[in-house]
């Protein structure tokens, strides 16, 4: 998963670059992207790693601060989504396989916390 977000992340970069210079981006909604953009990718590696260390020492407690930050990630793509200052058509393709991509995860780590429960 961490390629694909890693693809993620520098389309968005080079995404919010092409608008930044084919359209007039304000400065302050510049800035407000890509902070959001580095946060998002702040929360993902946070989220990989506790992700991985529960499902390697089969413990409930980080797997659910992955799904918290699952969460999170969640709403961050959903602002990329529809709030970004110019949304692109491939804007809305990639966010929704991502978006997509973290229902699935989000199910799956359900799944793993109810059998570590056991």
């Amino acid at each position: 998963m961490f390629h694909i977000f890693f693809h993620y992340t520098l389309f968005l970069v080079f995404d919010i670059v092409f608008t930044g210079q084919v359209f007039s981006y304000p400065d302050s909604n510049l800035a407000l992207d890509l902070g959001l953009l580095f946060l998002m990718a702040i929360l993902e590696s946070v989220r990989l790693y506790l992700g991985t260390m529960g499902n390697l020492t089969e413990e409930e407690l980080p797997l659910g601060f992955s799904l918290f930050f699952t969460a999170g990630n969640v709403m961050l793509s959903v602002y990329f989504l529809i709030w970004e200052t110019y949304i692109l058509r491939a804007d809305v393709i990639i966010n929704a396989i991502l978006l997509t991509l973290y229902g699935l995860e989000a199910v799956l780590e359900l799944f793993t916390i109810a059998a570590f429960f056991r």
